[in-house]
């Protein structure tokens, strides 16, 4: 039996030099002959992977463009209908958070004059989305095309701008609610500081620069004892994180001012309320429960004293941020470069009259023809404020700003709209 040594190497004599030589030259080129194939082998299964992720990559940025809420010619089309202006000296306003409380309010009130109206919204679920897309419906039967879209996508903005070129943009869109800071603090420096600085580098940078008025909020006068609360008062001691990031919100916007030439108008809003409200709002609540038996829980402060409010109907309020829309001057930059001075403003929105929790509760009682089943308890420390009480004077001599709506008034046409929108008929849902 022949050895393996024996099956590569023949022994017989004068053949091994020769028969060797090809033996090796015959594996030589197997062995060539399988790298090539292996190489090309290799070769094709490379260029079939990358042709696979080529595809995979265009699909996922046609499945990326056919989902995407914005964009296209109908969707262009729809942003400059909806901006059309149809009277004479009107304006063009992009209102981010249009599907809020605010937003939705001052969007009608600017159509019904006849200005050009685009709202933006990201419909998140802070509270009961169904109440945005509601008001969103009102929207729409107006004439007003609300983009379902993030402040925080600059793309989304930058495309806006292009399409419109915006006189104004009313900036309502942010994370709202002081004790819910404690809770989800990232989705208020997401909101209320990332959004508006995305904001305002896409308006900086626009040509020509919008006028902007935006929602600050009476929280910025934090632990501020000195009433009632002025413009000059200060607001460096914010009681909540919500507070914290609105008074971010005013530095910010100086800074956009003085750099880039930006009109900048900040609204300290009071307490607003009124039919389409917010429902994590006290007197929302408190209507939701008197009217379900259940009971509510009344906040007081230190020594046992009543919590107090300066609770201003949601009218008065767009009657100032339209104010402000007026008198907001121009934009004074061009592509992000300043050429002059721009007005920067920023003015109280309140009722001036501050009226105790107890109270509000009373008037709620009498509207829906129920008792409350009150729990009192002592205030706890989740940035709450005990008082708030608004000076308007700067608002009323520059803009022209006067409340006109008490409590009383404001309470009765909000629980009228509360029965009707969740189906009460007198006082008892309806099947």
């Amino acid at each position: 039996m022949r050895s393996l040594e024996d099956e590569l190497f023949p022994s017989t004599p004068g053949k091994f030099k020769i028969e060797r030589a090809h033996t090796m030259n015959r594996q030589f080129h197997r062995c060539f002959a399988s790298t090539s194939t292996m190489f090309l082998w290799a070769l094709f299964l490379i260029a079939l992977t990358a042709s696979y992720l080529s595809f995979q990559s265009f699909v996922d940025s046609g499945s990326r463009y056919l989902s995407a809420s914005w964009g296209g010619i109908q969707w262009e089309k729809q942003v400059r209908n909806s901006a059309q202006i149809h009277r004479s000296g009107g304006m063009s306003v992009l209102v981010t958070g249009a599907a809020g409380f605010v937003g939705s309010h001052v969007s009608l009130a600017l159509k019904r004059r006849g200005d050009g109206i685009v709202g933006l919204d990201n419909f998140n679920n802070y509270y009961d989305p169904s109440l945005k897309k509601a008001r969103k419906s009102l929207l729409n039967t107006h004439g007003i095309f609300v983009v379902d879209g993030d402040v925080n996508d600059a793309r989304l903005l930058d495309k806006l701008l292009d399409v419109v070129a915006f006189t104004h943009v009313m900036h309502l869109a942010a994370q709202a609610g002081v004790r819910y800071a404690m809770e989800n603090p990232q989705s208020y420096v997401h909101s209320n500081i990332a959004g508006l600085v995305t904001l305002l580098e896409t308006c900086k940078s626009a040509n020509p620069q919008p006028a902007i008025v935006w929602a600050s909020s009476s929280s910025v006068y934090g632990l501020n004892e000195k009433v009632p609360f002025s413009e000059s008062d200060r607001t460096d001691q914010p009681a909540s994180l919500y507070a914290a990031t609105k008074k971010a919100g005013e530095e910010i916007t100086h800074t956009y001012n003085h750099i880039y030439g930006l009109s900048i108008t900040g609204l300290r809003f009071f307490t607003v309320y009124g039919p389409w409200g917010r429902p994590d709002m006290a007197y929302f609540s408190f209507t939701r429960n008197i009217l379900q038996g259940k009971p509510i829980t009344i906040y007081r402060g230190k020594n046992r004293v009543d919590l107090a409010r300066d609770f201003t109907y949601i009218d008065d309020i767009v009657k100032g941020c339209l104010g402000s829309l007026d008198t907001a001057g121009k934009s004074t930059g061009s592509g992000g470069k300043k050429r002059g001075a721009a007005p920067y403003r920023i003015y109280n929105l309140g009722n001036t009259s501050p009226v105790t929790v107890p109270t509000l509760v009373s008037i709620l009682e009498r509207h829906l023809k129920r008792k409350a089943k009150r729990n009192v308890v002592d205030m706890p420390g989740n940035g709450d404020v005990p008082y708030t009480h608004a000076n308007i004077s700067s608002a009323r001599s520059e803009i022209g700003y006067k409340p006109t709506t008490d409590l009383q008034t404001g309470l009765k046409k909000f629980v009228r709209w509360y029965l009707s929108y969740y189906g009460y008929n007198h006082g008892k849902p309806v099947n």
